[in-house]
């Protein structure tokens, strides 16, 4: 969806609707199903840490000229729509998750606010005064500030690269909270906490080893360098259009035909609706063993569905998680080059349809009819208008 159709989810018009939310802009409480919001009053935008232990108070104020700001269930404007507040409405941030990127009045941004009342809005839409803080992220519930926990050690220390070997740039006290922006995947470290490759980079600079750091509750972080989520497009078209470039990118670097990735990225993605796909850009299911096996920027844990002879149940398993749909596209041709019994495919890398038997024939999938389902959707879309010559 482009940011100006996001725009237009975001804000409502109609001038009968603008003027009764002008009537009640001075200090009016609007309720939404079970959810009551203030929309005048002063913020208390936690940063890093609770307000209190920080000592700040800073005020924000919606900034939609025109038309009524949109209340959301979630981060994105296909999320459903719980409210409205009007322009210059002061609002009460709780805490931040990382969704839709949005080209809104104040701001290009990825972060949409989660109220103190319920519900979330935009950050592409809010005045911060006088300067945007260190808003916390948010947990399943509440929002969730990570604490420094480096045991008997001096101090946590602060490295200018996610491994133990970089350079020490500082030390963290214990108990201390962290101002953390996104996760990046490096050593792994075993800590006081757990064994992770995590590392937390801050925002004052450096990465510090997620194995020493307490979150109150587990919020989704988004990894270092790693687009926005995405949301569905509106049409099979728009999907693939979307993912036309990356998997012609794909093609020229492992040879597998572009017409049989974007086939299997709309079986395999729902047309780009799964969580997996819109959050970390994974096209193709591919899991993470271990670790990111160098084109994924990370993992992360998804609920899946796992089959035996015993039958189906419902599991959790870790996913690779990417920088954006290239990443998938050039991970999922490498995916089936590595592995030697999709070797025989590669003959027909100009014979698409042929291919996606292959890949079939070699166990790609357990469908009996995922090939003929794979060539259909070729067909029907007429996919191999993107297949490189």
């Amino acid at each position: 969806m482009r940011n100006g159709s996001a725009a237009r989810h975001l804000r409502t018009g109609g001038g009968r609707h603008r003027r009764k939310a002008r009537a009640r802009n001075a200090a009016s409480i609007r309720t939404f199903g079970p959810v009551a919001l203030a929309v005048a009053g002063t913020v208390a935008a936690l940063g890093g840490a609770p307000v209190e232990a920080l000592g700040a108070t800073v005020s924000s104020t919606v900034q939609s000229p025109g038309t009524p700001l949109n209340v959301r269930s979630g981060g994105s404007s296909v999320h459903k729509k719980v409210g409205e507040l009007a322009d210059g409405a002061a609002i009460t941030v709780s805490c931040q998750v990382f969704g839709q990127q949005v080209a809104g009045g104040v701001r290009n941004s990825p972060y949409w606010l989660r109220l103190a009342g319920g519900g979330y809005v935009s950050d592409a839409y809010v005045r911060w005064r006088p300067e945007r803080p260190h808003v916390a992220w948010c947990g399943p519930t509440a929002a969730t500030v990570p604490i420094a926990r480096p045991g008997d050690a001096p101090g946590l220390n602060v490295r200018s690269v996610s491994n133990t070997g970089g350079r020490e740039l500082r030390k963290i006290k214990n108990g201390e909270p962290l101002h953390v922006v996104c996760q990046d995947w490096g050593e792994s470290v075993s800590g006081t906490q757990r064994r992770s490759a995590a590392w937390n980079k801050l925002a004052e600079g450096g990465y510090v080893a997620d194995a020493n750091v307490v979150w109150p509750s587990s919020p989704t972080l988004p990894w270092c360098g790693q687009a926005p989520p995405t949301v569905p497009p509106a049409t099979p078209e728009a999907f693939i259009t979307r993912v036309a470039g990356p998997a012609q990118e794909g093609m020229r670097r492992y040879n597998v035909p572009a017409s049989v990735t974007i086939a299997q990225a709309i079986l395999e993605s729902g047309w780009g609706g799964s969580g997996l796909t819109r959050r970390d850009h994974n096209y193709f299911g591919i899991k993470c063993f271990g670790s990111p096996a160098g084109i994924a920027v990370g993992c992360r844990s998804y609920e899946t569905s796992e089959c035996n002879k015993k039958g189906c149940f419902r599991t959790r398993a870790s996913f690779r998680a990417y920088r954006n749909a290239s990443g998938s596209m050039v991970d999922h041709g490498r995916f089936l080059t590595v592995n030697p019994r999709y070797a025989p495919a590669f003959q027909w890398d100009y014979a698409p349809e042929r291919f996606a038997r292959a890949i079939h024939k070699a166990g790609y999938a357990t469908s009996p009819t995922y090939a003929d389902n794979l060539i259909g959707i070729m067909r029907r879309y007429d996919l191999t208008r993107f297949d490189l010559r």
